[in-house]
């Protein structure tokens, strides 16, 4: 959601900013629609004001015993409540049509965006740890997943194509990942856990952004609400509607959901194995900053994010993405990316962003800056931390062993009851 002064006062720079995203200029009809809807305001205010003074001056002609001038005043109130209710609702209208027409706006990139138009224009900014080498050909997580107990074939006979049923160990070390996660998050950097809602109202997914513009990649029930993408969502919407004081901020909440996405932007992409799922695990970190403070929290929530991977001993890259890569919500966002050797390719693992004023304008979130009467709104960031099912499969291709056993990192034992290493079926 953008302030529609930002564009009343200089519409040629808020087009210039839309620009980077290749966007074309939008500002004039943004204008169009705001001042037609503020002179039908203005009608309105001045006709409810008259028909106000007219009834009043109907009582006093009255007691004055001025017939004429009261059954004047008389037919003037009639003829403004007959006119009235078409000019409120069209003016309701108006507002409907501008607010919408802001909805579908994208958040205005951060200077520091890099431009570019796609993901090979994105920034590499640095990397963790060396890629592991092996004595045999390394197989991509698919190929070998399956003997572990990372079953395909029955999640897609029960649910459809992108469904997966784990068994045994290796649910035991998807388990183990959602839980070293939350632990890191909470113990080690002061987030508060959080057990959210798995459904929303359509209210709540315009609040961070994913309506309208992916309403297809949501799955939406009978009665109309949402299965969430993200726990984004519902730990983004805790803040709404709230104003909140300038000492109570950084606010940090971390939640490990299931997430659910249709897809249904990403037709025939990774069809096979655990990387686009239907259903998946993902811890979240969201950040309410105060506005100063937001590009510590920023590279804060990243580092985060990298720490989780040198703990599992993985190696990653990180990435500024471009403008043309950017999405909507955001102003600014680093891609981790780590290694899979059985792909030979760099994979997104995390995605920390800095979404600014965006989302708390939507949700009208606030806070009061002390000593201040008028409100300000705050910076909301997100982070994956990790995303789990997408941390199982680099554990599973850079931890693999020429028999097909995998590796448990040391820093999951706490969590594995002992089980170091996952076995092969027979």
């Amino acid at each position: 959601m953008h302030d529609i002064r930002l564009i009343r006062d200089n519409p040629e720079a808020f087009d210039a900013a839309l620009a980077r995203r290749g966007m074309e200029p939008v500002a004039q009809s943004i204008l169009t629609l705001d001042e037609e809807r503020r002179a039908l305001t203005t009608k309105v205010q001045e006709a409810q004001s008259r028909r106000n003074e007219a009834s009043k001056a109907i009582g006093k002609a009255m007691g004055q015993g001025d017939t004429e001038t009261a059954e004047k005043l008389k037919a003037e109130v009639a003829e403004i409540k007959q006119s009235l209710p078409q000019m409120e609702e069209r003016d309701k209208e108006l507002g409907e049509e501008l607010k919408a027409a802001l909805l579908a706006l994208p958040n205005l990139l951060d200077p520091s965006v890099p431009d570019g138009d796609g993901e090979e224009d994105n920034v590499f900014l640095r990397e963790w740890g060396e890629k592991p080498s092996f004595d045999f050909e390394p197989q991509e997580h698919a190929d070998i997943a399956p003997a572990l107990g990372m079953d395909f074939e029955t999640g897609a006979k029960i649910s459809g194509a992108r469904f997966t049923f784990l068994r045994g160990d290796i649910a035991r070390l998807h388990r183990a990942l959602g839980q070293l996660m939350l632990d890191v998050n909470t113990g080690e950097h002061g987030f508060t856990e959080c057990n959210p809602p798995l459904l929303i109202n359509e209210e709540a997914g315009y609040g961070t952004g994913q309506l309208p513009k992916f309403s297809e990649d949501l799955f939406t029930t009978t009665d109309g609400r949402l299965l969430i993408s993200t726990s984004e969502m519902v730990l983004g919407n805790s803040f709404r509607e709230q104003i909140f004081a300038e000492a109570d901020f950084p606010m940090r909440l971390t939640a490990l959901t299931p997430c659910f996405r249709s897809e249904a932007g990403a037709a025939g992409r990774d069809t096979r194995g655990f990387i686009r799922q239907h259903q998946f695990e993902k811890v979240e970190m969201i950040c309410a900053a105060l506005p100063q403070d937001a590009p510590a929290e920023h590279e804060r929530i990243t580092a985060i994010a990298e720490g989780l991977l040198q703990k599992l001993g993985l190696h990653y890259r990180v990435m500024a993405l471009c403008a043309g890569d950017m999405g909507a919500t955001m102003m600014k966002t680093y891609d981790i990316e780590v290694w899979l050797p059985g792909q030979g390719a760099y994979r997104e693992i995390s995605s920390c962003s800095d979404g600014g004023t965006y989302q708390p304008r939507r949700m009208n979130a606030r806070y009061r800056p002390e000593g201040e009467k008028k409100t300000e709104f705050f910076h909301l960031l997100n982070g994956s931390g990790l995303a789990v099912g997408r941390t199982l499969v680099a554990i599973i291709e850079n931890y693999q062993q020429a028999d097909g056993s995998v590796i448990v990192p040391d820093a999951l034992a706490p969590y594995m009851g002992g089980i170091t290493k996952l076995e092969p079926a027979a």
